[in-house]
């Protein structure tokens, strides 16, 4: 049975072990990388910006943005009057949510470890922070001082020296006042009204006005996911990232309004998001499913979310959960809802997530804003190999070790040996020159 699109809206429906192979492929291919106009655009972006520096990103901000620079960079004054004007209840929220990160963060910062595999012989690895990173935080459709706050504070928490962040100007050439906002909360050392792929050739490549940093971390579009790869070989990314992803699995214990609403919360991000429901149990596919339909028309953002479902959505039904989660494993989402009775029994049996959520209290949205853990993830089927940004982001490990004068001579003949069987003599004989009686 082929699950071709249906009048519903909503792209697959229909049980998921009736998908067609290339169905399949289609529902978990969600990678941009491979679009060549987006490649080939972003290659002369960053050649531009390597090139011109800023006068490329301010004839950019003219032609994306459609506002005249005099200046790049955003002036600390500009931050705080946008803190000042921040509604009391927004600001709350936003400090509230900036406490949880650090908090969340700070548990998770790693410690020096030493360990010693023979007497004598003493192995370190020290984390350092980086010295300098820059976060990048949309704009267009939204602006999204949650992102500022989830690059930001962990980056403070791991002593970064000092913290840039890009995003793109509005008409009066100035970053959303709810993003100068943020940045003031967390801490930011500068801000540059700069976005898309160019903000990130000019933090991997460094600018007149902007500096060259050590990592770039922050979500982004199409555009600005293809720069970080293309940038990768010159700076650190934390994980290429597109589109926002939501994988359910769900069984007939789950309220279908509740998951039609988280449906609709990931949906609305954008037209290419990816929004998948796994129901388990006679009947609970097609609930969720009319309570999807039933909800969409009174969306704010309804034309987004329509499009994404058309695009990438679907409601499939599993016979049973070890199904759910085979296909969960493979489709490696950015969020996973686990909506079942027994979630906390389940949640050790998958494996590849940007970040799950236990339970149908568990809200994405409590994850994409207050719960402290971070909303910046892989995307794209990379939750296979890419973790969630954390203070481990922002760290480097320095190994270092020492060996003592007996250690030393123990290891010589057997390291003299192997340099020996591998054809380097001035190894076998710095090895050598320690074995017992040959140095005095």
């Amino acid at each position: 049975m082929s699950l071709s699109p249906n009048d519903s809206k909503i792209k697959f429906t229909g049980p998921l072990r009736t998908l067609f192979p290339q169905d399949l492929l289609l529902l978990c291919d969600r990678s941009t990388s491979s679009d060549q106009t987006i490649q080939q655009t972003t290659a002369a972006l960053i050649d531009q910006v390597q090139r011109y520096g800023d006068m490329a990103l301010r004839q950019m901000a003219e032609e994306f943005d459609h506002v005249t620079l005099d200046r790049l960079e955003v002036g600390r004054q500009q931050w705080r009057k946008a803190l000042e004007q921040t509604e009391p209840a927004i600001r709350r929220a936003m400090e509230r949510a900036a406490a949880n990160i650090a908090a969340v963060h700070r548990a998770f910062l790693p410690e020096l470890l030493e360990t010693e595999p023979e007497p004598g012989i003493r192995i370190a690895r020290r984390p350092d922070p980086l010295d300098r990173v820059g976060v990048y935080a949309p704009g267009g459709r939204a602006a999204y001082p949650s992102s500022v706050l989830m690059g930001a504070v962990p980056a403070r928490v791991a002593g970064v020296r000092e913290v840039i962040l890009c995003s793109p100007p509005g008409p009066d050439g100035l970053p959303s006042p709810s993003v100068l906002a943020a940045a003031e909360l967390a801490g930011v050392d500068r801000v540059f009204a700069v976005g898309g792929a160019g903000a990130v050739a000019a933090m991997a490549y460094g600018t007149e006005s902007i500096p060259k940093v050590d990592r770039i971390v922050g979500p982004g579009n199409a555009y600005v996911a293809e720069a970080k790869l293309q940038v990768s070989g010159a700076v650190a990314i934390d994980s290429p990232a597109g589109p926002s992803e939501l994988l359910v699995v769900a069984d007939g214990s789950a309220d279908p309004e509740v998951i039609a609403r988280e449906v609709m919360a990931q949906a609305e991000h954008d037209p290419q998001a990816s929004v998948v429901v796994v129901a388990v149990g006679d009947g609970a596919a097609e609930r969720i499913s009319a309570a999807t339909l039933a909800m969409i028309p009174s969306q704010e953002r309804q034309t987004i979310i329509v499009e994404a479902l058309a695009t990438r959505g679907a409601i499939l039904s599993a016979e049973t959960v070890d199904e759910a989660i085979a296909f969960s494993n493979a489709f490696a989402p950015e969020h996973l809802l686990i909506a079942t009775e027994d979630a906390p029994t389940l949640v050790s049996r998958f494996r590849n997530a940007g970040t799950i959520f236990v339970g149908v209290t568990s809200s994405v949205a409590f994850g994409d804003y207050m719960s402290g853990a971070n909303h910046v993830l892989p995307t794209g089927g990379l939750a296979r190999s890419y973790s969630g940004l954390s203070v481990l982001d922002f760290i480097r490990w320095t190994t270092y070790q020492h060996i003592d004068r007996a250690a030393a001579a123990s290891l010589a003949s057997d390291v003299g040996v192997f340099a020996d069987a591998e054809g380097l003599p001035a190894h076998a004989a710095a090895a050598r020159q320690w074995e017992t009686g040959a140095r005095p």
